[in-house]
């Protein structure tokens, strides 16, 4: 099953970048995919809605559109796991943000090749080591394992993407690149920086992760693309990023 959904899924030979970002509503979410295309994920977040029916509902508007949406938490919110994966097992998103406790739950739900989930790791502040406790109630625990220890626990159970988070822009840009460097070494090369990314940092972030072998790196950049007075998710700010060239 592992080995089927890995070679399903990273099927460039060359590494590369997708974008995971905000919508206000299914017209910014259209504009967006114009300009985009398939190097964009338009996040949902669970935690926006007062219902699961009303997740769903969203998400499979923005489906009909043919909008590549990403299934997430809302603000990291660990509570929000179990809800995650039954929108994502109702609607069989692309993409599927979840945290570490619940992402093999979650692989099991969908039972799908054509879904990237993710398993949500925490920077502890020293390199090489993470918090991989990052459930509702786990998370209360801050005992650090090794990038080794993390990487290999999410490979066994078959995640192909590690969602690092928070790495506060580019500074935790060492911490990034040990998870990167143990997550290649165990055969996941998609890698999804995320916390305080901007148009100006994101670049430098996302060439470490290609520096230490990722292949394809999906970095979130949510309330820093959205225009403050209107809500919605500039344009001209995503031209930007698909435009970035890595070496």
């Amino acid at each position: 099953m592992a080995a089927q959904r890995q070679a399903k899924i990273h099927t460039a030979s060359y590494a590369y970048s997708r974008f995971n970002v905000l919508a206000k509503d299914l017209e910014n979410a259209k504009e967006l995919f114009k300009i985009a295309g398939d190097r964009v994920f338009v996040g949902v977040m669970v935690k926006n809605f007062p219902t699961n029916e009303a997740a769903i509902q969203q998400v499979k508007s923005y489906q009909a559109a043919g909008i590549q949406v990403s299934v997430g938490l809302g603000a990291g919110d660990p509570a929000m796991w179990k809800r995650v994966a039954e929108v994502s097992k109702e609607t069989l998103p692309p993409h599927v943000n979840q945290v570490f406790p619940a992402s093999g739950y979650t692989l099991g739900c969908l039972d799908n090749e054509n879904t990237l989930i993710n398993a949500l790791v925490e920077p502890s502040g020293e390199v090489g080591k993470v918090y991989i406790t990052t459930g509702p109630e786990s998370k209360k625990i801050k005992d650090k394992v090794s990038c080794e220890a993390a990487a290999t626990l999410l490979a066994e159970i078959g995640l192909n993407s590690i969602k690092f988070y928070p790495i506060k822009g580019d500074s935790k840009i060492s911490e990034v690149a040990a998870m990167v460097k143990a997550a290649v070494k165990c055969g996941i090369t998609t890698f999804e920086p995320t916390g305080g990314l901007t148009v100006e940092n994101v670049h430098k972030v996302v060439q470490v992760c290609i520096d230490q072998g990722a292949k394809r790196v999906i970095p979130h950049l949510y309330t820093s693309l959205v225009n403050k007075e209107n809500g919605k998710t500039e344009v001209e700010k995503l031209k930007t990023l698909i435009q970035m060239t890595w070496g």
